[in-house]
């Protein structure tokens, strides 16, 4: 798709002296990921992030959940010199603001209150998914200089072009926070709960960092699974039959629906997910004297698991925390794995091991008004988050001399 038939004009990036890896090129936008080649898009991402592979972000466009009748309407940026890609974005023109998780309710609802359209509006993200990440996609022999500003500049034009009223770009690293500031943005912290490994070489190892109290707790939850007679067993996507997927469909369900949220993905996107990454996926199946009763879903990276859905059929007391938080620290501890994200929010998950992390992203507003407002908002926050994680350190599950 050339610019002119996207709607968007040229952005021009020029070579620095000297420089013999870069053009004189323009960025193109690609309504549908399926445009853009896998291997090109891939050979982009790094290692330890599976959600922004291509087969992960074209299962939500292939499956329905991600298209312009659901309010995201794909906008992929891209580089090409050619016929190689050198730098891309997962770029979005939204309609609303569900499934992002960074929230900005009362930045729309103060549009409305002044007579102003905040949608559409531009997302630099991953659908319905809370993990830290590059958002400027780069390839290792292009200038990380130029491209992040040629995708900057060619994200403004965009929201100029659909008329958007921001741009906001969600879940970003230090790098590409760098490039963006210098586009304009402003930054926003958030918090996240996340566990590091220390070297532990068992779970008894990771257990005996924790403080007594902490301890205790969590020795006394997983006596509750084994009096239950529960068991757990792993799953690739390679190892997953249509029926465990039919079954982890019916428990992430129940979830949706025991907190009244709404079930942005649909089956097909999870099946479809294990097909094509089979490696990047791990589903989790709980049982209960050999019948299952639980699932949860995750993504394996390289160094980290991330996990993202899970749901239950049967209440048992403290499932929940031996699905989502101790068999998955486990899983880390043997596959000698470095982090785990257990995904957005839930300040219980501090006594389980996982400490407060910031989390950032970025934002830019047309108005020039409302963007004053939304500066001087998101520094106070930063503030406000600052203190909130100081707060939750002093209540630190570990031992003091950790």
């Amino acid at each position: 798709m050339t610019p002119e038939q996207s709607g968007l004009t040229a952005v021009r990036i020029n070579p620095t002296p000297g420089d013999n890896k870069w053009f004189s090129g323009q960025v193109t936008i690609h309504r549908s990921l399926d445009e853009i080649a896998p291997d090109h898009w891939n050979a982009l991402v790094p290692g330890d992030s599976p959600i922004l592979q291509h087969q992960f972000l074209t299962a939500f466009e292939r499956t329905g959940c991600v298209i312009p009748d659901t309010g995201w309407e794909p906008h992929h940026l891209a580089i090409y010199h050619a016929d190689h890609l050198l730098a891309a974005a997962p770029c979005y023109l939204k309609y609303h603001s569900y499934g992002e998780y960074i929230f900005d309710w009362d930045w729309a609802h103060a549009y409305q209150q002044a007579g102003l359209d905040y949608y559409p509006k531009i997302l630099l993200a991953i659908p319905f998914t809370p993990i830290t990440g590059k958002r400027l996609l780069i390839h290792p022999d292009a200038d990380i200089q130029f491209a992040g500003a040629a995708l900057s500049a060619a994200a403004r034009e965009l929201a100029e072009k659909t008329s958007a009223s921001s741009i906001h770009s969600l879940f970003t690293t230090a790098e590409d926070n760098e490039a963006l500031k210098a586009a304009g943005f402003v930054p926003r912290r958030s918090n996240q709960f996340h566990w590091h490994n220390q070297g532990y070489r068992n779970f008894r190892e990771f257990l005996a960092a924790l403080n007594s109290k902490r301890r205790k707790n969590i020795l006394r939850e997983r006596r509750g699974m084994n009096s239950e007679g529960m068991t757990f067993r792993w799953l690739s996507g390679r190892e997953t039959t249509a029926n465990d997927w039919s079954f982890f469909y019916s428990c992430y369900r129940t979830t949706i629906a025991e907190h009244g949220a709404i079930p942005y993905l649909n089956e097909a996107f999870f099946r479809l997910v294990g097909q094509t990454m089979p490696d990047g996926v791990r589903l989790l199946v709980a049982s209960r004297q050999g019948r299952d009763i639980a699932a949860a879903f995750f993504l394996l990276g390289d160094r980290s698991l991330f996990g993202r859905y899970w749901g239950a059929i049967d209440r048992i007391p403290n499932l929940h925390f031996e699905t989502c938080f101790y068999q998955p620290i486990e899983y880390c501890i043997r596959n000698r794995l470095q982090r785990f994200e257990a995904g957005a929010q839930g300040e219980h998950k501090l006594n389980r091991g996982l400490i407060p992390t910031p989390v950032l992203s970025m934002h830019w507003l047309s108005h020039p008004g409302f963007f004053d407002a939304v500066q001087r908002y998101t520094q106070s926050e930063w503030e406000h988050v600052e203190q909130y994680q100081t707060i939750l350190h002093a209540h630190s599950p570990y031992r003091k001399e950790q």
